[in-house]
Formats: C-alpha cells, sequence, structure tokens
C-alpha cells in the first residue's frame, strides 16, 4: 500500500512540474517563427485524383496528408439519420510561399452520381501572402433529398494555384465532424429575416496577455475582453472563442507602432483576420495595409448563433448556425519585414464582444458535443483560464490525477497544494506573451 501511494504521489508531481514554461528569455533574438502545430493522432491518408480507389474518411477522425495543385478525393459513407457532416481542410503553405490572391482551396461533397450536394461547397481563398487557411464542406442529411440516403458519399478537396505561383505540395489537415439529427419539437427550417446587427460595442479596458496559437489545434481561449499579443511579420497567431446558442460575436484587431528599420514603409495586407466556425469553415475575412505605425480592422457583430442560419442565402450566414468554439487568425504581412526591425515584436490588440446571453439549444437526437459542438462549463472555464485545447485535455488529467492520489489517502492540503501549483504553472503558460 505504501509503495501504491508513492507511485502515485510520484505521478502527480510530475504532472504538476513537467509543464513547460517561457520559450525564449526575455530580450533573447528571436528565432524562426513557430510551426503550425498538427492535430494529435491525425492518422495518414493518400487521398487520389478521382473517385477510384478514394481513402475512407470517418466522423470524429483527423488526418493527415499534402496537397499540391489539383483535386484529392476522400470516401465517406454515410447513415440515413438526418445527421450533418462537415469535412474541413487546412492546407499550409511553407514559409515564403508565393501565391495570387486567386489561389486558395475548395471542399465539395459530392455523390456517387458526381452530383454536388446543394449548399456544400466551401471555399477559401489567400490574400496578400501565404498562410494557414481552411475552408469546409458539408453533407446535410435532412434538408436534402438526394444527399440524405445511406450510403456511399465523395468529399473533393481541390487546391488552385495560379502559373508562376508555388506548385509545391502542402501539408494538408482534414477533420470529419458530424452534427446529430434534429429531435422532436419545432425546430425552424427557414432563415430569419433580420436579427440585430452593426458595429459591436468592444471594450476599453486594461489587455491582459493572451499568446495565440499556430493553428486551429492549439488556438488560445479567449472571452469577452481586451487582450494583448504580440506578432513578427509573416506571423499568424489563433484563438479561440465559445460562442452559444443566441449569442453574437463582435472583434477588433490593431497592430501598434513597430520600430523602424527605414524612415517610411507599406505593405498591402499588413494585417489579415480570418473568422472561422466551429467547423472550420471561413465566415468572413478582412485584411488592411500596415505601415508600421497602426493599423486596425473591426467585424461588424455576427448573426445571433442560431440553427436556422444555414438557411440563409449569405455565406456569411451559414456557418454561424452552431455553438462551440469560434476561430480567430490574426496575420502580419511578411512584407512588414521590409521595413521594420524584427528583433522587436510588435504588440496586437484583441477586443472581443460576446453580445447575449445564451439561449436554448435544439433538440438533437444525439449530443452534439461529440462532434465538437456546443459551450458546456469547461469550454468557459478554459476561456476563463485562457487554455488551448492540449492545455485544456492536461488540466483534465491533472484532476483525474488529484482524485487518484485522494483516493490512495493522501492528505487533503497536500492535494491541494499539487492542484494550486498545478494551475499556477498552467495560468502562467496561458496567460504570458512569449517571443516568437
Amino acid at each position: 500500500m505504501v509503495r501504491g501511494r508513492t507511485t502515485v504521489w510520484a505521478a502527480a508531481l510530475g504532472l504538476a512540474a513537467g509543464l513547460p514554461g517561457v520559450a525564449y528569455a526575455e530580450g533573447a533574438a528571436p528565432g524562426p517563427l513557430p510551426t503550425y502545430r498538427a492535430a494529435d493522432g491525425a492518422r495518414a491518408v493518400e487521398g487520389k485524383p478521382s473517385t477510384a480507389d478514394a481513402p475512407l474518411i470517418e466522423a470524429g477522425s483527423v488526418y493527415a496528408d499534402t496537397l499540391g495543385p489539383g483535386d484529392r478525393v476522400y470516401r465517406l459513407v454515410l447513415d440515413k439519420d438526418e445527421s450533418n457532416v462537415y469535412v474541413s481542410a487546412v492546407v499550409r503553405p511553407a514559409a515564403g510561399a508565393k501565391v495570387s490572391g486567386s489561389d486558395g482551396i475548395e471542399v465539395e461533397i459530392m455523390t456517387t452520381a458526381g452530383r454536388s450536394c446543394p449548399g456544400s461547397t466551401g471555399r477559401a481563398n489567400f490574400g496578400y501572402d501565404a498562410y494557414p487557411i481552411g475552408a469546409a464542406g458539408v453533407r446535410w442529411g435532412a434538408e436534402d433529398a438526394d444527399c440524405a440516403p445511406a450510403g456511399v458519399y465523395y468529399a473533393k478537396v481541390t487546391r488552385t494555384s495560379a502559373k508562376g505561383y508555388d506548385q509545391s505540395p502542402w501539408p494538408l489537415e482534414i477533420k470529419v465532424q458530424r452534427e446529430p439529427g434534429r429531435g422532436a419539437g419545432a425546430v425552424p427550417t427557414t432563415a430569419p429575416s433580420s436579427w440585430p446587427s452593426g458595429a459591436p460595442a468592444l471594450p476599453g479596458s486594461e489587455p491582459v496577455a493572451r499568446t495565440g496559437g499556430t493553428g486551429f489545434n492549439d488556438a488560445r481561449a479567449l472571452g469577452a475582453g481586451v487582450w494583448r499579443d504580440e506578432m513578427r511579420p509573416g506571423q499568424t497567431r489563433y484563438y479561440r472563442v465559445p460562442v452559444d446558442w443566441g449569442q453574437q460575436l463582435g472583434l477588433s484587431a490593431e497592430l501598434a507602432a513597430a520600430k523602424m528599420t527605414k524612415s517610411y514603409g507599406s505593405a498591402s495586407g499588413g494585417l489579415t483576420v480570418s473568422l472561422y466556425s466551429p467547423y472550420r469553415g471561413l465566415i468572413s475575412d478582412k485584411d488592411t495595409s500596415y505601415d508600421g505605425k497602426q493599423a486596425g480592422v473591426t467585424f461588424e457583430k455576427t448573426p445571433p448563433v442560431a440553427y436556422e442560419n444555414r438557411f440563409a442565402s449569405d455565406r456569411s450566414v451559414q456557418p454561424v448556425s452552431l455553438a462551440g468554439w469560434y476561430y480567430v487568425a490574426v496575420t502580419m504581412g511578411a512584407k512588414v519585414a521590409e521595413f521594420t526591425e524584427d528583433a522587436a515584436p510588435v504588440p496586437l490588440t484583441l477586443r472581443l464582444e460576446v453580445a447575449g446571453a445564451p439561449a436554448k439549444a435544439p433538440a438533437y437526437k444525439g449530443s452534439p458535443a461529440a462532434g465538437g459542438f456546443g459551450v458546456g462549463d469547461e469550454d468557459r472555464a478554459a476561456a476563463q483560464e485562457g487554455l488551448t485545447a492540449p492545455e485544456a485535455a492536461e488540466a483534465a488529467e491533472r484532476h483525474r490525477a488529484m482524485r487518484v492520489v485522494a483516493g490512495a489517502g493522501l492528505g487533503a492540503g497536500t492535494v491541494l497544494l499539487l492542484v494550486l501549483g498545478g494551475w499556477t504553472v498552467l495560468g502562467r503558460r496561458g496567460r504570458g506573451a512569449t517571443a516568437g
């Protein structure tokens, strides 16, 4: 029994003390920009240029592939259960890759007859720089008679690349998510005719430091408030915000003055901000030039999150139809390096408004949380603490370990010290800005 307690005690100490700290010491020269963090446990897959021998992809899984210009096709086997299945694709260009404004990625869901499912196709294009972008396609399980039956479907991922621009294969991440069918009760099936819109009421409080992630998989959680980060030319930071049913998200992003190396400079698309849905579908994006002095963009409030938004004709309204994590990607253009000092990161300020009280969720036949949708108490806690998804998973594991420690007979005071120690380290990790 004593030996068992010692083993659990050591494991708990490891969980509390083994968290990584700040990546770079203050004042140190900046290293390479951090690379996109791929999804943990992603399964290798090789899409085909046609439906013949297309590999199977399944809901609840994430896949890793590469994608050059052209098409890659994947196979889905779906039930007739009125569920909606979302297939997202994220491409990660190499740093400095040359892209045009017409280059981008598209995801389309098709039947075995080669027919595109209505409203299924999602697309995203690059701006002035090469940075990770995502698009998502959807199979509507209840609203489309041709794509509702059980059977085989195909997800076609297309990368467009203009002549004279980067043609090399890029890493591709595919995620498949399932939203269960509607349950008993009335659910509107027509788009709302109006909603409260306009400029958000953005807060002006003192900013709190939060370091953004490298991609969707380690996006930093934020709630309503003012948040401070740092950026370097060519860098993209990712954040995630829990937005519940009936709530609206408004946001702005601003770059402060940089340390100039020339008397004048300007970068078109020096600041780009993209907003994504809980299934990584692009909602909208904005960019503005940056001259090293000040730049900012503001998004109007999204429509209130509502199931019926998916029936809207407006492509920026359709994705705002699920409660869950909404993603904000902020990019500083690589050209900014031509007239600023890269060793002095530029302050970035994010202002977020989450308007409205959470509304009652629609009735489902199953749990949407299994597909990664909805907002729960753990999500709100993660936003309050500023945790990425991996950090939230670590925190949950630490709590489980604490319960094991408590069950093994350690005193309550010892358990409390371990929990507080772990949360202190994790809180510093989430809130403190790092170089890079």
